[in-house]
């Protein structure tokens, strides 16, 4: 009988444990707003020097100041994938206000 009832407990533990883990992967990070391109200014003169970002749950539309569109998934908390015309991964900040991306710029939020 003993046992029964911990591996009853374990297994509502468990199930538990997946719902929370499952509603904060859920929560996606909020992207949307205007960045501005830096430090490196030579990686911004063909990416462009502002955005702005609008946010559908996990995906992005991204506009720059050169009338550049485009889209990207966020792919976790910490991490986004954009698509042409910039086609790189980017890797964001604990606050969220800036994504590090894979050719060497940075957007900041503005």
């Amino acid at each position: 009988m003993k046992s029964s009832v911990a591996i009853s407990a374990a297994l509502i533990a468990a199930a538990a444990f997946g719902v929370a883990q499952t509603q904060a992967a859920s929560t996606a990070t909020n992207l949307a707003g205007m960045f501005r391109c830096g430090p490196d200014m030579k990686t911004c003169q063909w990416s462009g020097q502002t955005f702005t970002v609008t946010q559908t749950g996990n995906q992005l539309e991204i506009k720059n100041d050169k009338g550049d569109q485009g889209t990207a998934t966020l792919t976790s908390n910490i991490s986004v994938s954009a698509g042409p015309p910039w086609n790189m991964l980017g890797v964001i900040s604990t606050d969220g206000k800036t994504i590090s991306w894979s050719n060497g710029s940075e957007w900041s939020k503005s």
